[in-house]
């Protein structure tokens, strides 16, 4: 087919379907989508909470225990306990029921999701890790988020194989990290971006294999380096004994004098390495893979990819998979997966369509929470014959009665979940931290959206008042409720206030840093400021003489100098 333009049923604003696109979904089977590739992840995110958490009860036969959930109590959802749901104390084929040709789809799929039960918490074999949410073999480790394999960690999210870590985010195989950023194999590591292999330096930006550097950027296999000027190793050590890291303020102004330096130095148009025929951003292993970001160990002929860690193929629109998964389309958390249809958390299954929470399943269309099932339809059990037969059937009722949301868009057979049925408000999930919303917007377009919940406790301090240096710092400041400095009215999720808990402390004065004077979510959304957006803009590169184009993930209005590959290189060696 030709190329095509479309207008996006949802934001309104022209798309592009490609005559490589039409092919996929000619060869899947189904029709190409109405929503553009924005709004479909957006779509895809409302329903994935990783950081707001709650406490509720246990809604398990004679469990009455307090829990931790994303789920706030009030959602109308049956929430067990993460033991209590994999027991066999219950059967999800126990809620099945027959379709009903009289109501639509979705709409019976959302009464099924809300009586079957779902997990509190995903947080596979944790040991005094609590508190963290998508995460695997965790110890001693608080508000880590979809990160595995940690060790002493605090406030951090995807990452992975790390010690004695915080506030930082997709970091792996790290120790004493802090306030680092895309980072890997790296070892008292301080406020610093994609750097690799470095140790005992600060502020650093595009590093790799240095150490005792300070304010650097595109350096490898350096040391003793101050803002990119060579030192002698006792002019360094001088130099940095003039670095008052303890104190808030010089901290506060380093932070800015390097941001400001890194603006002299080219960056890279993408991170794309061992590809060929990809465009994106942060790519390994791949080929012939369009608008890709995050895809960590391989991809091949496939297209608007996000968080991929292990290999896919032939995936369109998917976030949050790997492990060999292929053929599928609108889909978030699938490990592994094969020819399966917007769906979402799904292990080890294969041919499934508009399913959540299903595990060695396959077969399976409208269901939820199945595990080691085949040929099921809202949960009821049917004969191979009987479930071929039926699916013909719903896919046309779909297209004859299909759901119509609170903005008056249309879901038909090729739409993943509508927003509106999912769990979560919108700004608790990741939707808000990619595509962010004010409350008023999200509710104007019929999103869902959870006020903050009634505090109770007051600021005993306010985050100007903590002593500017570590030093200074007493034992009793982890008695205190310090404000954050953003005063919850920042667009960030501000908690508001926050503690300082012994563990932290302890971080802190052996660093050598000061107390942060923001609460954890504010922090976190500094991190993801650091990174670029998941969009993509045609430039040309920025080297005098050089005339190559490129698609990249800097914007045209923003400020950095940005090379294509070869200028890149060979500024950098």
């Amino acid at each position: 087919m030709q190329q095509e333009t479309r207008n996006c049923q949802n934001c309104k604003q022209d798309f592009v379907i490609e005559p490589d696109d039409f092919n996929f979904y000619e060869k899947m089977k189904v029709p190409a989508p109405t929503f553009c590739p924005d709004c479909r992840m957006m779509r895809r995110l409302t329903f994935r909470n990783e950081r707001t958490m709650y406490k509720r009860k246990c809604d398990a036969p004679e469990h009455s225990e307090e829990m931790i959930s994303i789920f706030s109590p009030d959602k109308e959802d049956v929430i067990y306990d993460q033991a209590a749901w994999w027991s066999d104390i219950w059967n999800p084929i126990d809620y099945g029921r027959d379709y009903n040709f009289s109501k639509s789809f979705f709409s019976q799929l959302r009464e099924l999701w809300k009586q079957v039960p779902d997990i509190a918490l995903i947080n596979y074999n944790c040991v005094n890790s609590e508190y963290c949410s998508i995460t695997e073999g965790n110890k001693d480790c608080y508000l880590v988020v979809g990160g595995d394999f940690n060790e002493n960690s605090l406030y951090s999210s995807f990452i992975f194989h790390c010690k004695e870590t915080m506030d930082s985010h997709w970091v792996s195989k790290s120790e004493l990290n802090y306030e680092t950023v895309d980072c890997i194999k790296c070892t008292r590591l301080l406020w610093s971006r994609y750097c690799e292999d470095c140790y005992n330096s600060a502020f650093l930006l595009n590093c790799r294999n240095c150490h005792d550097c300070f304010g650097c950027n595109n350096l490898v296999s350096k040391s003793y380096y101050f803002f990119n000027e060579q030192l002698s190793k006792d002019s360094y050590q001088k130099k940095m004994g003039e670095m008052n890291l303890k104190s808030w303020a010089f901290v506060s102004a380093m932070k800015e004098r390097a941001a400001k330096e890194s603006l002299k130095y080219p960056r890279r148009y993408a991170r794309i390495l061992r590809s060929s025929n990809v465009n994106g951003d942060n790519v390994e292993n791949s080929k012939n893979c369009k608008h890709a970001f995050e895809v960590f160990e391989g991809a091949e002929d496939s297209s608007y990819l996000w968080l991929i860690y292990s290999s896919v193929k032939d995936c369109f629109d998917i976030d949050h998979a790997g492990l060999n998964s292929e053929l599928s389309i609108d889909c978030s958390t699938i490990y592994p997966a094969s020819r399966v249809f917007y769906s979402r958390i799904l292990r080890s299954c294969h041919d499934v369509f508009y399913s959540y929470n299903l595990h060695n399943s396959s077969y399976c269309f409208g269901c939820v929470g199945l595990r080691d099932k085949q040929y099921c339809i809202l949960n009821k059990q049917y004969s191979e014959k009987e479930y071929n037969e039926f699916v013909s059937k719903i896919i046309k009722h779909m297209d004859d009665m299909p759901y119509k949301d609170m903005r008056g868009n249309i879901y038909k057979f090729g739409e993943f979940f509508p927003d509106e049925i999912s769990p979560f408000c919108y700004n608790e999930t990741v939707a808000q931290e990619l595509f962010p919303m004010s409350r008023e917007k999200a509710i104007t377009l019929g999103y869902h959206w959870k006020d903050p919940e009634k505090r109770e406790y007051k600021p005993t301090i306010s985050a100007d008042n903590i002593p500017d240096s570590i030093d200074d710092v007493k034992d009793s400041i982890t008695n205190e409720v310090i404000e954050c400095a953003h005063k919850g009215v920042c667009s960030e999720q501000c908690s508001s206030a926050f503690k300082v808990t012994s563990t932290e402390l302890e971080f802190y004065r052996r660093m050598g840093i000061p107390v942060p004077h923001l609460c954890p979510n504010c922090r976190h959304y500094q991190r993801l400021r650091q990174r670029n957006p998941l969009k993509l803009w045609h430039r040309q590169c920025m080297k005098e003489g050089c005339t190559n184009e490129f698609e990249t993930s800097y914007s045209p209005d923003r400020l950095e100098i940005v090379y294509c590959e070869q200028c890149y290189q060979q500024e950098v060696a």
